[in-house]
């Protein structure tokens, strides 16, 4: 175990320990009397003497000390019972401190560092053991550490924290690692030097395991273009996954905008726990390799052996129960597995109780034996809870009566195979809808027809009825490695649809959701939405070759399936390529099992590909030039920017090769990917480029490289297709064919295997999530790009200043997202519209970002001012804000134009600014995202934009006795505290009495025979005035915010003519007269130093409300 370092005397010493190994800063000893020898005279001196020792005074037999080699001084630093525990100690020094200490230039650094790391080892072994007693008084001191050191707001929570190295430089800083719902923060105070770094999850770029000469493994975090370090964690591997998923939680929440409705553990940011996250990690896990649907958690988890009746021999595995499911993978994960539906277990017998054994049965007369189960007895309650069994003492007297009712059943269904259906609890489907497979009506098999390829066909037919009879069929058949053997070799036509149905779990989709189809067939008959729009002009373009899609029969299962899914879910609707995967789908599988086959590829198979940024594509892609770059070295050193390889093989990850291949090819490797899922594509992707490498590698253009390989597919043939030339596919440059030799896919699938089938999905899957951060923040970047590209044309801003602002308005949109589920901008957001209205603030974040930025930080009365400017930036009333009206009310604020500012003042006084409720409220809120988009109302807009001509002063209103007077307070709000207040107070008042005047002059000459009673009016507006600019000056926002807030309430009690009002033009000419005034609003103001001064207050004025 490490220790506390301590100072140890050296006089005597070393004359009761023997150095057993040494280096330049660490000696490992062994007491004498232990180990090898036993140290003569002494060793037995020393040996009894420890003997007799109570237990507290007892030394133990190994130990660990620090040393530099220009000092005397020795501290103790680990001690251990066995040789075993020392050497562990003493290895983890070796690769973990070594290397690192050779970057200090003092000793004294370096005892300092030594001794810091020490204690924060001992502090994690304590954290661990503390975590698992559920003891909160350790965690509850880190948590006030925590909102000590970071000052983050109250309701950030914390998961947890690591003692680690922070590299600051070629430095290391030993220090903590705290993170939290929203932020990965690090802190370390050493010899006077403070260390404090707060990233969010939804900066990070990069976040990924590695090793350098110095460190043998670090975590590197890449954030705001900067490279962070950390390293000597005790729980490296542990401390990344916690670190991996709380990333990947950020971005499903912000940038997806995910609710995680059905997940407990993950609904509420404020709950967030470390094993909440754990055990969100594993099911996910859980339900990707054994393809259950979304609403599967793994709940349990035991070791066992189970009776493998095809080979004859228990193999060693985990048992893993859900909900539904029980499911069997062996220790190796690829030798076999068994997924087992809860229902389809008819009994739960425990026939030997002394090999702690228990035997499920399943439907179809079989029987599967677990031993060596632990708590063998509960596991067997818990599935027969589940299954609905009871279980009665008499359950292996009642066993016979069970396995004679379902030996009647089995019976029944071989004579009766089209009541099969019946056993998943299949409903009735509707007469609308097809049940049957397109390629059995367009393409019926002739069983006479015995030419070599039907013949062909037939033998793969008895390969698999001999596979069934041996290792099941159904729902409960193994999967091993001759599953495999046989996918690659190819699937024969009448099985197709049978097996892509349970290699993918659709089955079990279909069989959860008995009638599901049909009513969404119906519900969504005659619906119009951009969706089903889109979907009606691409149903020609999918296989029009194939006869199936050349007649109604085929268009019509298309447009219902496809339909179906949109209105199922709205999130996904329609997108291009999922036209041509469901027409093969429709082609060997019946109408509803290819609606659950496309569920299954669009919902777990392929997450992300069929959306507005086809993110799930891109991170494939990204997958894909790291195993290119693993596995094909000479192709990297010709073509050093790999990103062709990304763009042309897009549309062999979103069609999984359909779109390149001829159809009776592609199927072979649609049955690989129904299996394999996209580690079978990933491999036919290298296994394609290596077989051109030599001719990629000649080419001299990307444009050549393409046509190489458009003419490598035209070139790949299936032999053994049964389908006649009129089904095939007609290859594209048939012309060319005879320069190319011809290529079996059976044959490009096989060498695929062969060569590139020893990475695992795992690995796969980690490198999904590697490289989602890279895709998501590069989409991010693009997209922020192309606003400030959009928005510098109409504002003053330079780009780094847009680049700033942009960055500061994203991260307040998320500010408001961090803590809640429900805020404006999660719930009105909408994926459909353009990427200007994709990040908005609601009133209360625009006010809060607002008051960090306006030029007039003296205001004292800022919420009423940024009610007003938001209403009149608010140009649709939804009450939300984008970036572009944001920085449209900044550059006029900004700008040196005294007219415009002016201008835009006397606006805000004016409707829709000043007439609304003055609680902040927007009344009008449409539901966004929920209806069909009204493409015209967008046309509509936009070309309104375009012909709107520049707004001149004689097109605004006139401002009537109520607004002129809060015109007039929102003037001494804005002058208060200046160095030229009482100036600026002064010219206010002498133009507020001049305009009056003028007013009452022009009424006097108008009204000649007026009484004389309604003279006084303006005398007593402009006194009014002047006792507002007396409270003004007094400094008393409370007054000013209450005579604003109140402000249409006088306007509206006051008796006042209608045409009581002043032109812009009369209080701009006013104004002009007044050169304090002018002064004042023509001075520049520098706004990157208010950029700069927000950036760090942003997340403090959170933290403070």
């Amino acid at each position: 175990m490490w220790l506390k370092p301590e100072e140890i005397l050296l006089k005597n010493a070393f004359k009761l320990w023997v150095t057993e190994k040494d280096n330049e800063y660490f000696v490992l000893q062994r007491r004498r009397g232990y180990g090898e020898g036993g140290g003569g005279l002494t060793g037995l001196l020393v040996g009894t003497l420890d003997t007799v020792l109570d237990s507290t005074s007892k030394v133990a037999p190994y130990r660990i000390l620090h040393h530099t080699p220009d000092s005397q001084v020795y501290w103790s630093i680990a001690c251990g019972v066995t040789k075993e525990e020392i050497d562990q100690h003493w290895d983890w020094l070796q690769q973990n401190i070594m290397r690192t200490l050779s970057v200090f230039d003092s000793t004294e650094d370096i005892t300092s560092f030594v001794q810091g790391k020490i204690r924060g080892l001992i502090a994690e072994e304590g954290k661990t053991s503390l975590v698992l007693e559920d003891d909160p008084e350790k965690f509850r001191e880190a948590l006030l550490r925590f909102e000590k050191w970071f000052e983050l707001p109250a309701q950030e929570k914390l998961v947890t924290y690591y003692s680690c190295s922070y590299w600051k430089g070629k430095v290391p800083c030993q220090g903590w690692l705290y993170l939290s719902t929203n932020f990965l923060c690090f802190y370390s105070y050493l010899l006077g030097s403070e260390v404090k770094l707060i990233i969010s999850w939804d900066e990070i770029w990069r976040l990924e395991k590695t090793s350098n000469v110095i460190l043998t493994e670090s975590i590197h975090v890449l954030a705001h273009g900067e490279d962070h370090y950390f390293s000597m964690l005790l729980h490296l591997s542990e401390t990344f996954v916690i670190m991996e998923q709380l990333a990947n939680y950020s971005i499903k929440r912000l940038f997806d905008k995910e609710a995680f409705q059905g997940e407990p553990a993950l609904s509420d940011p404020l709950q967030i726990t470390k094993r909440g996250l754990e055990a969100h990690a594993k099911s996910e896990q859980f339900r990707a390799f054994f393809r259950l649907p979304k609403e599967e958690n793994l709940l349990e988890v035991h070791e066992s052996f189970l009776w493998v009746p095809f080979s004859h021999f228990n193999t060693l595995g985990k048992i893993c129960l859900s909900e539904n499911y029980l499911c069997f993978a062996s220790q190796d994960g690829s030798q076999c597995h068994i997924i087992i539906p809860m229902r389809e277990v008819i009994n739960v017998e425990k026939p030997d109780s002394s090999s702690r054994a228990l035997t499920v049965c399943v439907r179809g007369k079989r029987a599967l034996r677990f031993s060596e189960v632990r708590d063998y007895q509960r596991l067997a309650n818990t599935i027969r809870s589940r299954c609905g069994i009871s279980a009665s003492p008499q359950h292996s007297a009642s066993s016979e009566a069970i396995r004679g009712e379902c030996q009647s059943l089995i019976n029944h269904f071989e004579d009766n195979p089209e009541d099969v259906t019946l056993m998943v609890g299949q409903k009735d489907t509707s007469k609308a809808v097809s049940t049957e497979a397109l390629m059995t009506v367009f393409h019926p098999q002739d069983v006479e027809n015995l030419d070599p390829k039907m013949l062909k066909e037939k033998m793969k037919e008895q390969s698999w009825n001999i596979h069934f009879s041996e290792y099941g069929r159904g729902t409960s058949m193994f999967f091993t490695k001759k599953t495999r053997d046989l996918i690659v070799r190819g699937v024969p036509e009448s099985l197709r649809g049978e097996l892509w149905m349970l290699f993918s779990g659709a089955v079990n989709d279909m069989a959860t959701h008995p009638g599901c189809y049909t009513e969404l067939v119906e519900q969504s008959l005659g619906t119009s939405t951009l969706a089903t729009d889109e979907i009606e002009r691409d149903l020609h373009r999918s296989l029009p070759e194939h006869p199936a899609f050349q007649s109604d029969t085929g268009i019509s299962a298309l447009r219902r399936v496809l339909t179906a899914y949109a209105y199922r879910n709205p999130k996904i609707g329609y997108c291009q390529a999922m036209n041509i995967l469901t027409s093969v789908l429709l082609l060997y599988a019946k109408e509803e099992e290819a609606f659950w086959l496309l569920v299954a590829v669009c919902e777990r198979m392929l997450p992300d590909y069929f959306n507005r940024r086809i993110i799930g594509a891109l991170v494939d892609q990204a997958v894909f030039e790291d195993l290119i770059r693993e596995n094909l070295p000479q192709l990297v050193d010709h073509m050093t920017d790999l990103s062709f390889f990304s763009s042309v093989s897009l549309s062999w990850f979103l069609t999984l090769f359909i779109s390149v291949l001829p159809i009776e090819s592609a199927v072979n490797v649609v049955d690989c990917f129904f299996y394999d899922g996209i580690k079978a594509i990933l491999q036919l992707g290298l296994a394609v480029l290596d077989y051109n490498m030599e001719a990629l590698i000649a080419c001299n253009d990307d444009a050549e490289a393409v046509t190489i390989l458009n003419r490598f597919f035209d070139s790949v043939t299936n032999k053994d297709s049964p389908l006649p030339p009129t089904v095939q596919q007609a290859s594209v440059g048939n012309n060319d064919k005879a320069s190319h030799v011809s290529v079996d896919i059976s044959e490009l699938i096989r060498e695929a295997y062969e060569k590139y089938g020893h990475f695992r999905s795992e690995e796969v899957e980690s490198s999904r999530k590697r490289n989602k951060l890279h895709v998501i923040q590069t989409l991010e970047d693009t997209t922020k790009q192309n606003v400030i590209r959009v928005v510098s044309q109409d504002v003053r801003f330079t780009s780094s200043q847009l680049d700033e602002l942009y960055n500061l308005f994203k991260r307040q949109h998320f500010l408001s997202c961090y803590w809640t589920m429900k805020s404006p901008a999660l719930l009105h957001h909408d994926p459909s519209l353009a990427y200007l209205e994709q990040y908005q603030l609601g009133f209360q974040q625009f006010s809060e970002l607002f008051s960090l930025l306006e030029p007039w930080a003296f205001c004292a009365s800022k919420s009423t001012l940024s009610l007003w400017v938001f209403r009149l930036i608010d140009e649709n009333q939804d009450g939300l804000v984008n970036f572009k009206e944001f920085c449209y009310a900044l550059d006029t604020l900004y700008g040196v134009s005294f007219t415009n500012k002016l201008k835009f003042l006397f606006k805000l006084h004016l409707p829709p600014a000043f007439d609304l409720p003055e609680d902040g409220v927007i009344r009008k809120s449409p539901e966004r995202g929920r209806g069909k988009v009204d493409l015209q109302a967008y046309l509509k807009q936009w070309q309104n934009e375009i012909l709107k001509k520049e707004e001149t002063i004689k097109d605004l209103p006139r401002i009537n006795q109520a607004q002129f007077i809060q015109f007039s307070k929102t003037l001494y709000n804005i002058f208060h505290g200046d160095p030229e207040e009482e100036s600026l107070y002064r010219a206010v008042a002498h133009v507020t009495s001049l305009l009056l005047r003028m007013e009452e002059v022009g009424r006097r000459l108008q009204e000649p025979s007026s009484p004389p009673a309604e003279a006084t009016q303006p005398a007593s507006t402009a006194a009014s005035v002047e006792a507002s600019s007396t409270q003004e000056a007094s400094g008393n926002p409370k007054t000013s915010d209450a005579s604003g807030s109140h402000s249409s309430q006088e306007g509206a009690t006051e008796q006042q003519d209608p045409d009581w009002s002043f032109s812009f033009e009369q209080v701009l000419a006013s104004l002009l007269n007044e050169p304090a005034i002018v002064g004042f609003f023509e001075r520049h103001v520098h706004i990157q130093t208010k950029l700069g001064q927000a950036r760090v207050a942003q997340l403090k004025l959170k933290a403070n409300k």
